[in-house]
Formats: structure tokens, sequence, C-alpha cells
């Protein structure tokens, strides 16, 4: 299971903290589109591309201001560690600085994991995937290719996380969770009739493949849990970031397993290959060598259609047994994929 909060209470809870939160994110946001701006390409780019190309130098009234948001900005990526140098394409004529990131000296070395530590990032990556760029960081390099820099869009692989979720309401309600923002929308409970809802969001969990949002329901005076896929409308903004506190000891996942209570399981049966499914495999309720090609993996199933999703993933490296609902449901996504009608 997994859980999602946007943001600690403790900082919330100090004077000012919501004012500061909101300017780290923006820092934070800036320093790292001033990396994929730097890592994008492999020539020196001039502090006017730069302003061009990072969103929050653009958005700067004057160019005092920029040269000195500049300026703190090198320093701190220095501190952190990133490789930036100063250069030009021209050695003769040195009168305009150029920037970039040294590519080889800010690659990771060759890292080695153990078979539970693969298993552990092949869990997580069930939660995070890497995307190809969004929002300002899309723009910096539009910027990037309009200034007739051609952006080198491999180097950027895993900068961004983002997490995997089909659920449209996912992006709006974590943003409000960690701006601490209420929202309104229109939930749709098992058996009811749809109706408008007021919350303020504390946290999202995953709970058993599914999605949830924990937080004060304003119309019910109390906390309550909604499943995202019932959220039947747009979620929208009724009031200002910071304008609630998130209550100290509360635990959003007892919140949900409270509520949602307890998930019937039943036993799937996996012939999977050998060196593949670490993440099935770290679940398993037993590991059976069958070959030296293949092991009988036996795992608890709660959602059939979460798990084919997840199994369907691995193609040929997992072939589901049993049970027949499973494997047809793992059948009808590779068929999809491929193309192919039963």
């Amino acid at each position: 299971m997994t859980q999602i909060s946007g943001g600690s209470p403790a900082v919330g809870a100090q004077p000012g903290g919501a004012a500061a939160a909101a300017r780290g994110a923006r820092r934070t946001e800036r320093l790292l589109n001033l990396v994929i701006a730097l890592s994008a390409t492999r020539r020196w780019l001039t502090k006017e591309q730069i302003r061009t190309a990072v969103p929050q130098y653009a958005d700067c009234a004057t160019t005092v201001a920029f040269e000195r948001m500049f300026e703190r900005d090198k320093e701190d990526l220095r501190e952190l560690g990133v490789p930036l140098e100063t250069g030009g394409e021209d050695a003769f004529f040195e009168d305009e600085a150029g920037y970039r990131i040294d590519r080889e000296a800010y690659a990771l070395p060759e890292i080695r994991f153990t078979p539970g530590e693969l298993a552990v990032l092949s869990l997580a990556s069930r939660v995070w995937q890497q995307a190809s760029l969004a929002g300002p960081a899309t723009r910096a390099l539009v910027k990037l290719r309009s200034l007739g820099v051609e952006p080198d869009e491999s180097s950027l692989i895993g900068v961004e996380p983002r997490v995997r979720t089909a659920e449209p309401a996912f992006d709006p309600l974590y943003a409000a969770t960690r701006d601490r923002t209420p929202v309104q929308f229109t939930y749709r409970r098992a058996g009811g009739e749809p109706a408008v809802r007021h919350v303020e969001p504390w946290a999202i969990v995953s709970w058993h493949g599914r999605w949830y949002l924990v937080g004060h329901d304003r119309d019910r005076q109390a906390t309550r849990v909604f499943r995202l896929s019932r959220v039947a409308s747009a979620v929208k903004r009724i009031g200002r970031p910071g304008s609630y506190e998130v209550p100290d000891g509360i635990d959003p996942r007892e919140v949900v397993g409270r509520s949602v209570g307890p998930v019937q399981t039943r036993q799937a049966q996996l012939l999977v290959r050998s060196g593949a499914g670490l993440a099935v495999r770290r679940r398993a309720r037993s590991v059976e060598a069958r070959s030296e090609a293949e092991d009988l993996v036996v795992l608890d199933v709660s959602d059939v259609e979460v798990a084919a999703d997840e199994l369907a993933a691995y193609g040929a490296d997992v072939v589901v047994l049993e049970p027949d609902d499973l494997r047809e449901a793992v059948l009808r996504r590779l068929r999809g994929a491929a193309g192919v009608r039963a």
C-alpha cells in the first residue's frame, strides 16, 4: 500500500509555514527546470537563452532580478553537487559566457542491486513511473528548440517521476493535498445517487490496487474516505492554499483500512521465467523451481483487473495458470496490445 500526502503538518503549523512551503516548491521547480535546460543539450547556453527557456526566469520583471536569481541558483546547484560548467563555443572570443552540465560527471556510476533490492525497486515502479516531461519542463524544451537549440531528451530520462494512475481525479487531488486547498467534486457512492462533496484533502492512499482520498468532509463535519474512481466530475478548488491544517496523529492508512474493511483474496498460480517477475516473487506465498528456465509462483490476488494490469506488463515472462478469470483478463490485455481479436 502506498500513501501520498501533500506536505508535512509540522510545516503548516508554523507561522508563515504555508508561504514558506510555497516558496520552497517554486524554488525546487525552478532548479529542476534549470537542470533540465542545461542537461537537454550539449551546447553552451547563454544567460539569455536560459532566461527564455526556464519559465520562472522569464517571469522576472527586470534583468537585475533575473541576474540575482540566476546567481543564487548556480550556487545552489553546485552545493547540491551538480557539475555546472562555464565556457563557450569559441576559445578565442569569450565575451559571452555559456553554461552547461557535465554529463559524464553528473551520471551515476554503475550500481549493482541485490535481488531483494531489485524487487523493492520493481514494486516502486508500479507506483512511480518515468514520464516524458510535463508542464513547465516541456515548455522549456519547446523554447530551447525555438532558440535553435536541439534538445537531447534521452539525457533526461528519469528526471521527473510521475505517479502511474488511470484516475482523472488523481492529479488535481494530489495537488490539493500538497497545497492544503479545499476542493469540490461530485461523488458517486456505491448504489447511491451522485452528490456534490466539499472536502479538505489530507492524503491519497493506494489500498489493494485502488486509490482513495482521506480528508475532512465539510458537509458531514467528519473524516471521510473517497474512492477516486467514483469521483464523477472535475475537481474544483474552493479555497486558498494553506487554508486548513491536517490534524496531528492522523494515519491515513488506518483510516482507509477501517473504512474499506478487509479484502478477500484468493490464490493464483503463475509460471514465471527465471530472473523475471521480481516484484511478484517478493509478494508470493511460495516459489517452487519447475525447471532451470521457470518457477511456479503462488500469489494472493484480491482484485482480478488490478492483478491483470500488473501481470500483463511482464509479457511472456509470466504465464497465469489459474484462476481462469485472471488468465483471461491477462490474455485480453495482451491481445489488445497486439491488436489481435479473440
